[in-house]
């Protein structure tokens, strides 16, 4: 992990929940307003979350509070928490790995985002593009004060962990540099307290595209039906999908983005799905036609969403375990972020309260 500045380091809180651990922290959350899972967010995200488990002490949370900065309904608010965590679980996340919980749980986030809020600068907090884009969206008037301080919260999220690696896709770098900014700041004004975070972004993370439409990146707000593979979906279904993909003019399977966008984004899913190498790929292929790529790559997608759905049920079939694992993920959270607060509180100068 390359860090613009050295980091400040810290003496990690060792408590009763989380044992010392001898790596470098990582935290990550994913937004449970998507439902099931799509190819995109698990190869690009979720797939690095898991490997994390083995060289960082990680931290990954269901981020609950920033998903009400657009309209919710609360039932499917609820349910999709659970299938969010449920799905992060069957795809490899074990809580004695990593510490997995639902953000609403750790009240410290919303405590802390209060007092980032208060040494964060308009200007800067309307520079972030991702509320700019955001906000066009949904028309100015429509966008909430909640839309344009979610990434103050993010910024809560990352120090409360004291994290040193923040697993982002380029798009969020922006946020990770107003966090360490923000760090840097209060370092400045009232001590040292926080860690100074680098984004971890890992370059060879596979980009997918939409099946139907290779130019522009597999997303639910962007892509068609027939273009987005569920994990979630029957396994019919995606294996119809793959095999309904677009290709490209010609009959060589070879991997070339410019001239061959459809056939490229098929190498690169079946690449990752099965750690192999495009150039292995294109010589297995070689002479043959797109219809033998597709239909072996819907039996390898086929192969990796059975047992991902199947889990995943699992854990939605079983609440009291799920419940569990969650309830267990929220006190190792708070064990670890009451004692940033407790010391960013006192550092500001407020009156500690007498129990």
């Amino acid at each position: 992990m390359a860090s613009e500045s050295p980091p400040v380091t810290h003496h990690r809180p060792q408590t009763r929940c989380s044992a010392p651990s001898p790596h470098l922290r990582a935290l990550s959350g994913i937004q449970p307003t998507a439902g099931s899972f799509h190819l995109g967010n698990y190869l690009g995200a979720v797939r690095q979350y898991v490997a994390l488990q083995d060289t960082h002490d990680a931290f990954y949370m269901v981020v609950d509070l920033h998903a009400i900065t657009v309209p919710q309904d609360p039932a499917e608010l609820r349910a999709n928490t659970r299938l969010a965590a449920a799905q992060l679980l069957a795809a490899g996340l074990d809580p004695r790995r990593c510490t997995l919980f639902i953000q609403s749980h750790v009240p410290e986030h919303a405590q802390l985002a209060w007092v980032m809020n208060c040494i964060t600068g308009f200007g800067e907090a309307s520079r972030m593009t991702q509320f700019k884009d955001k906000s066009a969206k949904q028309g100015a008037d429509r966008a909430t004060v909640g839309l344009f301080t979610y990434p103050i919260l993010q910024v809560a999220d990352i120090l409360l962990y004291q994290a040193d690696a923040v697993p982002v896709g380029e798009d969020q770098r922006q946020h990770v540099e107003l966090t360490r900014d923000l760090a840097e700041r209060f370092n400045a004004r009232f001590g040292p307290t926080f860690t100074v975070p680098a984004p971890y972004i890992v370059k060879e993370v596979a980009k997918i595209y939409d099946l139907q439409d290779p130019a522009i990146k597999m997303s639910k707000s962007a892509s068609t039906p027939k273009g987005l593979v569920n994990l979630l979906d029957e396994p019919k279904t995606t294996a119809k999908k793959i095999k309904s993909a677009v290709t490209d003019t010609g009959t060589e399977i070879r991997f070339d983005t410019e001239a061959k966008p459809g056939v490229s984004n098929l190498l690169t899913i079946y690449s990752t799905l099965t750690d192999t190498s495009v150039a292995e790929l294109e010589e297995k292929y070689a002479g043959k036609g797109y219809g033998a790529l597709k239909t072996d790559l819907a039996d390898v997608m086929v192969d990796f969403v059975t047992p991902f759905r199947t889990r995943t049920q699992e854990y939605l079939d079983d609440p009291e375990t799920l419940d569990s694992i969650l309830a267990e993920g929220a006190e190792k959270a708070r064990a670890v972020a009451a004692e940033t607060l407790a010391q960013a509180y006192d550092r500001v100068g407020f009156l500690p309260a007498k129990h």
